[in-house]
C-alpha cells in the first residue's frame, strides 16, 4: 500500500461542508503526525507533506547516519549498516532521508488513525457551524422545513445545518409542511450535550426589525433609526422611528408609496397590523401617538409612577383598546408607561357613575375585567350589547346580565 491518492481513502472526509481545504488538510497532518510520535517516539525528524490538489501524502524520515556501535538514539540516529540498505552510496556524518509508506504502520494504526480523524472533523465542523451561527445572532436566514415535530420544527439552511424552530417562536397562524421555504431571526445559539444548537424565531421584535431593513433602504443606510419595536406576534406591531435628515418623512418611507414597502412585511408576519409611528422625546405627544388610530381629547401624566391617564370620546374607547387589548397592551409597551383609558363625560348628558361604587355588590375581579376593555362607568357598560361583552371579556351570560341589572337599578331608583 503506498501513499498515493490516501486522502481518497478517507473521501468522504473532503466532502464536509463546513471545513475548508486548508484546515482539512491540517487535521490530516496532526493526525499522522500522532502516528509518527507513536511509531517512532518522536516526528521532530519527520516531514508530512500534503498536496491540497490532489490529497497526495508523502511522509520523509531524516536521521543522522553514525557508526553501527555510536546509535544512542535510534528515532534520531541511523547506523552505517542499515543506512546502506536505504541507498547504498551513504557515509558516516550524512544525513539519511528516507520514505516512509502507510503499510509501515500497520492496517490496525491506520484505522484507529482514520476514527481518529472523523472524530477531529466532527468536533471541527460543530465548532465551526456555532461559530458562523454566534456571529448571526439578530440576523435573518431562509431554509427549507425538513422535520416537523410536535414542539419545534428542523430547518435546513442552505448548506444542510440544522436550525431549530420552537413553536412558541412562530407566529400563532404559522402553518408548514415539509419542503415549505422560510424566513426567520437567528434568536440565540447554545451547545447543547456537545452539538450546536441554533434556535430560530419569528415572534422576536428583531424579525420585524430585519425585515424592515430589507423593504426600507433608509433604513440600512442609517438615514431612518427604529428607536423601538413592541409586538403581539400575529396581531399588531408598534414601530417607533426617527429620522435625522429633516427631508425624510421615516413613516411614509416605512409605508412606502401606497403602503407597497409595509406590505411585503405584513404578508410575511400574517397579516399582522403595523402601527409606524413618528418617535418624539415630548412624553405626551409620544403617547398620543402611540395610541393611535384613536383621538385622545386629554391626558394627566403622572411620571413618578409611570401612568397616565387618557380621556377619550365614547366612540375613540374601542379604538383606544383595539381587538383583545392589543392596541392599548403595546402602547405602553412602547412608551413605558401604564395607560389608563376614561371617557370623558359631555355636557347634556346624565350623570354617569364609576365602577367602583359598585365594589359592595359587583365583585373586583369582574370590575378589573370590564376596565380592561376600556369600560369604566355603568353607562360605558350598559351601552354595549350583552354578546359583545361576553365576547371581549371572560365573563359568562349569567354574569353579564346580572351586572347590568344592578347597573340599570341604581339608574331606575334615580
Amino acid at each position: 500500500m503506498s501513499n498515493l491518492g490516501l486522502v481518497d481513502s478517507f473521501a468522504e472526509f473532503k466532502e464536509f461542508k463546513n471545513i475548508d481545504r486548508a484546515t482539512m488538510m491540517r487535521v490530516l497532518e496532526d493526525v499522522f503526525r500522532s502516528m509518527l510520535k507513536k511509531k517512532f517516539g518522536t516526528d521532530e525528524n519527520c516531514d508530512v507533506i500534503i498536496n491540497t490538489e490532489n490529497g497526495d501524502l508523502e511522509i520523509w524520515r531524516t536521521r543522522q547516519i553514525v557508526e553501527d556501535d555510536a546509535v544512542e538514539d535510534s528515532a534520531l540516529q541511523v547506523g552505517i549498516t542499515d543506512a546502506k540498505k536505504i541507498e547504498a552510496d551513504f557515509e558516516v556524518g550524512e544525513e539519511a532521508i528516507e520514505q516512509v509508506f502507510l503499510i509501515d504502520f500497520g492496517r490496525r494504526q491506520i484505522l484507529t488513525a482514520r476514527q481518529t480523524l472523523m472524530s477531529k472533523i466532527l468536533e471541527l465542523e460543530k465548532d465551526e457551524v456555532y461559530r458562523k451561527y454566534k456571529d448571526r445572532v439578530g440576523e435573518i436566514v431562509s431554509g427549507e422545513v425538513y422535520q416537523i415535530w410536535k414542539k419545534e420544527l428542523m430547518i435546513l439552511d442552505d448548506e444542510g445545518n440544522e436550525l431549530i424552530l420552537p413553536k412558541g417562536e412562530m407566529i400563532p397562524s404559522d402553518f408548514y409542511k415539509k419542503g415549505d421555504s422560510i424566513k426567520s431571526v437567528v434568536l440565540r445559539v447554545e451547545m447543547f450535550n456537545g452539538n450546536p444548537r441554533i434556535i430560530l424565531s419569528r415572534t422576536a421584535p428583531e424579525f420585524l426589525e430585519r425585515l424592515f431593513e430589507l423593504e426600507v433602504p433608509e433604513i440600512l443606510d442609517g438615514l431612518i433609526t427604529i428607536k423601538k419595536i413592541v409586538r403581539e406576534p400575529g396581531e399588531r406591531a408598534k414601530v417607533a422611528v426617527e429620522s435625522y435628515d429633516d427631508r425624510i418623512d421615516p413613516v411614509g418611507a416605512c409605508v412606502g408609496m401606497k403602503g407597497s414597502r409595509i406590505h411585503g412585511i405584513v404578508r410575511e408576519l400574517r397579516n399582522e397590523n403595523i402601527d409606524v409611528i413618528n418617535y418624539t422625546t415630548n412624553l405626551k405627544l409620544y403617547i398620543q401617538r402611540s395610541l393611535s388610530p384613536a383621538k385622545l381629547t386629554s391626558m394627566e401624566v403622572d411620571e413618578e409612577k409611570e401612568r397616565v391617564s387618557v380621556f377619550l370620546k365614547p366612540d375613540q374607547v374601542s379604538l383606544a383598546i383595539g381587538k383583545g387589548g392589543h392596541n392599548i397592551k403595546l402602547a405602553g409597551k412602547l412608551t413605558g408607561y401604564e395607560i389608563d383609558v376614561f371617557r370623558d363625560s359631555e355636557e347634556g348628558v346624565e350623570e354617569d357613575i364609576e365602577l367602583d361604587e359598585f365594589s359592595d355588590e359587583i365583585e373586583g375581579w369582574i370590575i378589573d375585567e370590564l376596565k380592561a376593555i376600556g369600560l369604566d362607568s355603568a353607562k360605558s357598560v350598559l351601552s354595549m350589547s350583552d354578546e359583545d361583552l361576553v365576547r371581549r371579556t371572560e365573563l359568562e351570560e349569567e354574569t353579564v346580565a346580572e351586572i347590568k341589572r344592578i347597573l340599570k337599578s341604581e339608574f331606575d331608583n334615580d
